[in-house]
């Protein structure tokens, strides 16, 4: 029950936020790691079983931890719970919207189209830009600070996600509301246009959250060139240039 073991859940659900984590002081992984870790165990939760019903049970068994967590009593014991409600309990106001992740992340249990874009859009907003804001907040971001965040999270989700579509394809799943190329060059650009609004504030110690987005507008401006490597799976860059951009990136202090 220890940060050590949600840094190996981490980094080997979530490499990529893991080396991020690695990238921060060290009493800052302490606080990245648990919510990584709790992220990683609910966003695998729906691919685990192809039965439906035992995937909401599993969701729904993260919900009541945060529950638990929120009320402030006992709080059930799990490798991920523990360190989880140590941090947590600094913030509890923050269980509301990591529940608000939890419930967005059962779109990935059916094989149903998002809506719309708006039903899309919000997904994003519910799962990364969530998951950024608490992380961020936790780290010392102020509240007049959570818009710009959230809209950094929810483009490192979109991009996250152009990621993830030869995989969500192959499981039979619909993806993308519209997967025209002109559509996802412009969903990229409201993306990138995101990130640029956050550049140049100064999000202080927070800035190590910020970080997990750290290759976000790389895969974007790939989109925006070329959209039809998102369905080729061909999006990112080699693993050594993607290492020495965040040694760069972390170098400079930037996110």
């Amino acid at each position: 029950m220890s940060i050590q073991a949600c840094a190996e859940l981490v980094q080997r659900a979530d490499p990529d936020r893991f080396m991020a984590a690695m990238a921060a002081p060290v009493a800052l992984r302490d606080i990245l790691f648990p919510l990584y870790a709790f992220n990683a165990e609910v966003a695998r939760a729906p691919w685990v079983t192809q039965e439906a019903m035992i995937a909401e049970m599993r969701l729904q068994w993260w919900r009541d931890a945060l529950e638990e967590i929120e009320a402030g009593g006992e709080v059930r014991r799990h490798e991920v719970t523990t360190p989880l409600t140590e941090v947590l309990r600094r913030e509890p106001a923050l269980c509301a919207p990591l529940d608000d992740l939890i419930l967005a992340r059962r779109w990935d249990i059916y094989r149903d189209a998002f809506e719309d874009e708006g039903a899309f859009q919000i997904y994003l907003e519910h799962t990364a830009g969530t998951l950024m804001w608490a992380s961020a907040r936790l780290c010392g971001a102020q509240d007049n600070q959570e818009d710009q965040i959230r809209a950094v999270g929810q483009a490192h989700g979109l991009a996250q996600f152009f990621l993830a579509v030869p995989a969500l394809e192959s499981h039979g799943r619909i993806p993308m509301v519209d997967g025209r190329p002109e559509a996802l060059q412009a969903l990229a650009s409201e993306g990138l246009a995101k990130l640029a609004s956050a550049r140049g504030t100064d999000f202080g110690r927070a800035i190590s959250a910020l970080r997990a987005a750290w290759r976000s507008k790389t895969i974007l401006t790939q989109v925006t060139r070329n959209p039809l490597r998102v369905a080729e799976g061909t999006l990112g860059e080699a693993e050594a240039a993607k290492r020495g951009r965040l040694m760069v990136k972390t170098a400079l202090g930037r996110w």
